[in-house]
C-alpha cells in the first residue's frame, strides 16, 4: 500500500445498492453497518435503481447505453410517481426514443443490459481513487457489471481489489451458449487471475472455480453471507394445525410442483395426518406449475397463497416487519431449493433470514449437501427433491414432531453478516499492509 492511501475508506461498487429488499442488495448493504462499526469508510457506487444512502458518499450512476438506460429509468420514476399514468406515459415515450439505439446495442454487443454502467463506474472510480485515495476497490453482485468494473480499475490504477460473487458465473454442466453467457464465464476468469481476494458463498462454487481457474490458488475462499437480525419478532404458539410456512418468490425453477406432488403421495399414504397440514405461501403468486399441480390434486384446500404482506396502518408494521413476525409464528419454515443443476453453487438467501426466526427449516435440497447439513446443523429437516420417498418421509417426521411438541429452534446461533464482516476484515488486512 503506498503511503499517500487511506486505510480505513473503501470503494464499493454494487449495482443494486439500497434496492427494495432484494437479496443482492441486502448481501452488501447488511455489511455496511458492521464496516463502519471497525472504522471502514465507505464510498459507494451504485445504480439509480436504489435509494440513496445519507450516512457516507453514495453515488448513483446512469449507465450508458441504451438498453441500460431504459432499464434504469424506470425503476427511478416508479420510486418517484409510483406506476401510474404518468409512469406509462414516460416510459413508454423512453422505451419508443431509445428502440433504434436499443436494437443496435443488441445486435453489435449481445450483453446484458447492465454491462453499460461499467464504463460509467470506471470513469467515476478512477477519478475518486485519484481523489481519495481508497485502500481497495470492493465489488459485490449480482449484476456482473460491478465485477467488471472492479477488474478495469485494478487493471488501470493497479488498486487491491476484493470481489464477492454471489451466484455461479458457469451453469455446472453446460456449455455457455449466449455472447452473454460466454462472457460471463470470461469474466469469472478474469476475476480468478486479478482480484486479490475473491470469496464465494458455497463449497461447491468455490471449488468450480478453482477447478477451472488454478491459478486463483488460496486467494479464494468461501464465506457466508448471513443475514441481519429481524426488526420485528413475535411469540410462537402450537395450533390445531400444522402450517408450514413459504416466504419469498416462486418460479419455474424453483416450483412449488415437487411439494404438491410428495404432499399428494403422503395424504394418500398418510390421510390422518395429512388432513392437519397447511403450507401458507407468503411474498407473490404460487408459481404456474405449482398451481397446475394444486389443483390437479385438489389440494387447493391445503396450499394457501396469502400474497404480499404491506403496511399496515393499525400496526404500524411495514410489509418486511409482518413477514418477519410471520416467520416467528408459523410451526417451520419452508426453503425451497430449485430443481436446476447451478442449486449445487448456490444457497438461498431466505435461509439465513429464516434461522433468525428460530422455526425449524423444512428444506427440499438439490445436490448440495452442504446446505443439507447447514440445516440439520440447525435443528431443521432436509430430503433431496428428486427423491419422492424421502420427502414423503420428511412430511412424516415433521408431522410426529411437531405433534409430539418436539420441533425445536437451533441450539446454534444464527449465522450473521457481522461473520462475515470479520471474515473480511481478517483477510483484507494482510492484503493492505
Amino acid at each position: 500500500m503506498s503511503r499517500d492511501t487511506h486505510p480505513q475508506r473503501w470503494l464499493i461498487l454494487s449495482h443494486g445498492f439500497n434496492m427494495d429488499g432484494r437479496a443482492a442488495s441486502l448481501t452488501i448493504t447488511d455489511k455496511i453497518p458492521h464496516l463502519m462499526a471497525a472504522g471502514i469508510e465507505p464510498i459507494v457506487l451504485s445504480a439509480v435503481t436504489g435509494s440513496r444512502d445519507r450516512r457516507f458518499r453514495h453515488v448513483q450512476l446512469l449507465p450508458w447505453g441504451p438498453s441500460g438506460l431504459r432499464f434504469d429509468l424506470r425503476h427511478m420514476i416508479a420510486l418517484r410517481w409510483g406506476r401510474d399514468w404518468r409512469y406509462r406515459l414516460v416510459t413508454g415515450s423512453i422505451s419508443l426514443l431509445l428502440l433504434p439505439f436499443i436494437l443496435l446495442e443488441r445486435g453489435l454487443i449481445g450483453l446484458q443490459s447492465q454491462w453499460s454502467w461499467t464504463p460509467a463506474a470506471v470513469a467515476r472510480g478512477c477519478w475518486y481513487i485519484l481523489k481519495y485515495r481508497p485502500a481497495l476497490v470492493y465489488s459485490t453482485g449480482g449484476a456482473y457489471s460491478a465485477h467488471w468494473a472492479g477488474y478495469w480499475l485494478k487493471r488501470l490504477t493497479g488498486i487491491c481489489w476484493i470481489a464477492e460473487i454471489h451466484d455461479p458465473m458457469l451453469f455446472p454442466g453446460t456449455v455457455p451458449a449466449t455472447r452473454n453467457l460466454r462472457f460471463w464465464a470470461k469474466l469469472e476468469g478474469m476475476i480468478c487471475e486479478r482480484a486479490n481476494l475473491v470469496w464465494w458463498f458455497t463449497d461447491q462454487a468455490l471449488a468450480s472455480a478453482r477447478r477451472r481457474h488454478p491459478m486463483l490458488g488460496d486467494r479464494g475462499l468461501v464465506i457466508l453471507p448471513g443475514a441481519e437480525p429481524p426488526q420485528a419478532r413475535a411469540s410462537y404458539a402450537k395450533g390445531a394445525h400444522l402450517v408450514l410456512g413459504h416466504f419469498g418468490s416462486l418460479s419455474s425453477v424453483r416450483s412449488l410442483r415437487p411439494l404438491v406432488e410428495a404432499f399428494a403421495a403422503f395424504r394418500e399414504s398418510h390421510p390422518e395426518m395429512a388432513e392437519r397440514v397447511f403450507v401458507h405461501c407468503y411474498g407473490g403468486p404460487i408459481d404456474g406449475p405449482g398451481q397446475q399441480a394444486i389443483r390437479t390434486q385438489g389440494l387447493e384446500a391445503h396450499f394457501v397463497n396469502q400474497g404480499r404482506l404491506e403496511w399496515d396502518p393499525v400496526t404500524r408494521l411495514t410489509g418486511r416487519e409482518r413477514i418477519q413476525q410471520r416467520m416467528h409464528q408459523v410451526d417451520a419454515l419452508l426453503l425451497l431449493h430449485g430443481t436446476t443443476a447451478d442449486c449445487a453453487e448456490y444457497i438461498p438467501s431466505k435461509f439465513y433470514d429464516y434461522l433468525w426466526a428460530g422455526r425449524p427449516v423444512v428444506g427440499l435440497v438439490h445436490i448440495n449437501p452442504q446446505l443439507a447439513r447447514l440445516i440439520a446443523d440447525h435443528g431443521g429437516y432436509a430430503a433431496e427433491v428428486d427423491n419422492r420417498e424421502d420427502v414423503q418421509q420428511l412430511f412424516v417426521r415433521v408431522f410426529e414432531d411437531w405433534r409430539d411438541d418436539r420441533l425445536r429452534g437451533s441450539r446454534l446461533p444464527p449465522i450473521g453478516a457481522a461473520q462475515a464482516v470479520d471474515a473480511i476484515l481478517a483477510r483484507t488486512e494482510q492484503l493492505v499492509k
